[in-house]
């Protein structure tokens, strides 16, 4: 296995990473396009603006790797900002076009239901018939940590594989085959959230 976090400049990588070792996995950080593209295992982490996210990772030329590897079943595991630009449009700051992976729009909280940001512990609801592996062992109702302030909004709801009450009942991480999005951060998120990266670790590459 050779797990990859992708630096495009922004994010908490070294959390990510750190998440992962505490669970007995080892992985690099990279900005290459090459080491991107041979990586088996793909993490996405992300803070920051829909907008300038897309902007660095064309400007590092890590949007096609990052599509090639999707595109070939290698397990990707988008956290917060790298769940929301799979989707096909960002609207922070102004349309701007996502990865298009999944069909949806990313959205700001309206400012009339609750404080924005979202700060801090929620519960995720697991969709009844839910069998992605990515949550192995992990129970309905679980706490995660959020920090964010637009969600996305998924065209297709199979998609979702949790929803979480904020004001509004929304996707907060989607599961197609090996491809995984979180809204929340399982590296702030204690056990539960060690769990699920040691969960990502596991899961079979192809090629």
């Amino acid at each position: 296995m050779r797990l990859v976090i992708v630096d495009y400049g922004s994010g908490n990588l070294r959390s990510v990473a750190q998440g992962l070792a505490r669970v007995g996995v080892s992985s690099e950080i990279s900005r290459d396009p090459g080491e991107v593209a041979e990586a088996t295992h793909l993490i996405v982490p992300g803070v920051g603006a829909f907008s300038d996210c897309m902007k660095q990772l064309d400007a590092r030329g890590l949007i096609a790797p990052i599509r090639t590897a999707i595109d070939r079943g290698r397990p990707y595991l988008g956290i917060c900002l790298g769940y929301q630009i799979l989707f096909s449009e960002g609207t922070e700051s102004g349309f701007c076009r996502g990865l298009d992976i999944l069909p949806g729009q990313v959205v700001r909280f309206p400012d009339s239901i609750r404080k924005v940001p979202h700060i801090g512990w929620n519960t995720i609801k697991k969709k009844s018939d839910l069998e992605a592996p990515l949550f192995s062992g992990i129970p309905d109702g679980a706490y995660f940590y959020f920090v964010h302030s637009y969600y996305p909004v998924p065209t297709h709801f199979e998609d979702v594989a949790t929803t979480t009450a904020y004001g509004v009942s929304f996707a907060s991480s989607i599961a197609r085959g090996r491809l995984f999005g979180c809204q929340f951060h399982p590296e702030k998120s204690q056990a539960v959230g060690l769990r699920l990266l040691r969960n990502f670790a596991e899961l079979p590459s192809v090629d």
